[in-house]
This record gives C-alpha cells, sequence and structure tokens, in this order.
C-alpha cells in the first residue's frame, strides 16, 4: 500500500489509512471518482477474465476523458503487476510485513 499511499493527494493522516483498508478490503467499497472507478474494474476484468476483454471497456474509459496512450499505459501497469506477482507467487519471494501471508492450498 505504500506505493498506493504516495500516489493519493487529497487525503491524509487516518483518513487515508481508512481509505487504503477500504481499498484493500474491496475497491468498490472505497470512495473514489468515476475514471478510478473505471480504472479499478477495468484493472479487475483485465486481470480475472482477460480474453472477455471488449471494445466497449476501452469505450468506457474514453468517454471518462482517457486518451489511447493512457489506456494503453493502464494495460502496461495492470499486466505488469500480473505478471510480476506471478513470479513473486512463484517462488514464494519474502512478502512485505503488510501483507497477508501465502495460503497452505
Amino acid at each position: 500500500m505504500a506505493d498506493l499511499r504516495e500516489e493519493v493527494e487529497d487525503i491524509e493522516g487516518e483518513e487515508l489509512e481508512a481509505w487504503l483498508q477500504a481499498v484493500a478490503k474491496d475497491w468498490r467499497s472505497a470512495e473514489m471518482g468515476d475514471l478510478d472507478r473505471a480504472l479499478c474494474a477495468y484493472g479487475e476484468k483485465l486481470t480475472r477474465t482477460p480474453a472477455a476483454m471488449n471494445e466497449g471497456d476501452v469505450v468506457g474509459l474514453r468517454e471518462l476523458g482517457l486518451d489511447d496512450v493512457a489506456i494503453h499505459d493502464a494495460i502496461q501497469v495492470v499486466s505488469y503487476f500480473n505478471y510480476i506477482n506471478r513470479i513473486a507467487d512463484a517462488v514464494r519471494v519474502d512478502l512485505e510485513e503488510d501483507m497477508p501471508p501465502y495460503s497452505e492450498e
């Protein structure tokens, strides 16, 4: 969450910590603007069901003001995050202190 904490500019202190916890638990429960909500939904869909992505997903982001370069950047960030986390999970890297432990499944 440290990376996200550094990106948030308009919330501070305990309010920021509560918001970060809401995002970590379920981003849908956190207060955020329409564009951030759309980006979270896009990122979740790209992560969970990449084959289901379609033109409508991109149109929705364009309608909220993103151009194709910004959408491409979002795709790259989500995809890299998924890639690197799969590598970390595969080799069981040491987790950061605030992360839940690996499941024994």
